[in-house]
């Protein structure tokens, strides 16, 4: 944005008093990064409206931007795409691997909607207009820290879960009263979690609804043979189209992108699924069924915020569909204590805990 005399970077100190709200939420640090320093000043009245909301630094490069964030651990990150020395996208990508427990907020002038889907691919949280921020940063920022996507609805071409899933599933009618089914099991051992996830295909099946399996080859291979003790006609389920087994490491690869699962390959990728086995559901009102361990595969391999990001995908199609969705964690490690905050926002996804 032009070259200015000015600090590349600002710590600051929250003024007494604004320690906590009148509800007593916690204090929300936040990073502001921008290059143009009367976008900074627009920002900061903005900012103060909610006084759980702390400015903590100010930087104007991208470079700077990471070092800070190592530095300081903000709870959320305000971004800027065109940044010198290193740039907002390569800023996020540095800061998600240093930092990944810090939310990123895009702040831009571009309304592209392949930008949008880069940036949230990254996994950034939201992407507002500059031109928007006004009456829009701060319920970015209130849906970012509920755990929730947030895109400027100036970015009028850009498609959300919800609304590719609309094209490809039929939804509930307006006033059809849902009943949430996205349950989570955590288990001992492999054994504690084949019978659970027997127990639900099982249900499922015989009450004529069509299922969908994302485990890994082993287990699939040994709910076949569970199945079939229980008296269930699996490959014929399998031949009707009612039976989806699929692969847990196929699967995500078709919507992970830079180690976060994307939104609208999600929404694509599970849309024609839950289309096909709609096909083969039976009844008055086919219901579809989904059990698996995608997001527990994530957390094995350490990648914790893509996990809860695609739990809040599956939400996303709970909340909205007839799909009843059973997700499989191991018990080990859970009670870590580094491990304890995620379980504990994995929990929050579901409507129901098992153990």
């Amino acid at each position: 944005m032009g070259n200015r005399a000015e600090p590349a970077s600002r710590t600051l100190v929250a003024p007494q008093g604004r320690g906590m709200t009148d509800k007593n939420l916690p204090l929300v640090r936040i990073l502001v990064v921008d290059d143009f320093e009367p976008f900074r000043q627009f920002v900061r009245p903005i900012l103060r409206k909610r006084l759980d909301l702390q400015v903590i630094c100010e930087v104007s490069d991208g470079l700077e931007a990471v070092q800070k964030a190592v530095e300081l651990k903000p709870d959320l990150i305000l971004l800027d795409i065109g940044l010198p020395t290193l740039n907002g996208i390569e800023a996020a990508r540095q800061i998600r691997k240093l930092v990944p427990e810090a939310k990123i907020i895009f702040l831009s002038q571009e309304a592209s909607t392949d930008m949008v889907q880069e940036v949230l691919g990254l996994g950034a949280w939201g992407y507002v207009l500059k031109s928007r921020a006004a009456s829009e940063l701060l319920a970015a920022v209130e849906a970012v820290l509920q755990d929730k996507l947030f895109v400027s609805s100036g970015v009028a071409d850009y498609v959300r879960p919800k609304e590719v899933f609309a094209s490809l599933v039929q939804p509930l009618p307006r006033k059809a009263k849902v009943t949430r089914c996205h349950e989570v099991q955590f288990c001992s051992d492999d054994a504690s979690l084949l019978d659970s996830f027997t127990r639900f295909i099982e249900a499922a099946l015989k009450a004529g609804s069509a299922v969908i399996v994302v485990a890994t080859d082993s287990h699939r291979n040994s709910l076949l043979q569970r199945l079939q003790v229980c008296h269930v006609d699996v490959f014929a389920a399998i031949e009707q189209g009612s039976y989806i087994p699929l692969d847990v490491a196929d699967t995500l690869s078709t919507f992970m992108v830079n180690d976060m699962p994307d939104p609208v390959r999600f929404s694509k990728a599970v849309g024609d699924l839950i289309a096909s086995a709609a096909k083969a559901a039976k009844g008055e009102r086919p219901r579809v069924a989904a059990c698996g361990e995608c997001a527990p595969l994530l957390w094995a391999q350490g990648k914790a915020e893509a996990a809860i990001r695609l739990e809040q995908l599956w939400d996303e199609i709970a909340r909205t569909y007839d799909v009843d969705i059973l997700c499989g964690y191991p018990l080990s490690g859970v009670h870590r204590e580094e491990n304890s905050h995620v379980f504990q926002r994995i929990c929050a996804e579901h409507s129901a805990v098992y153990s």
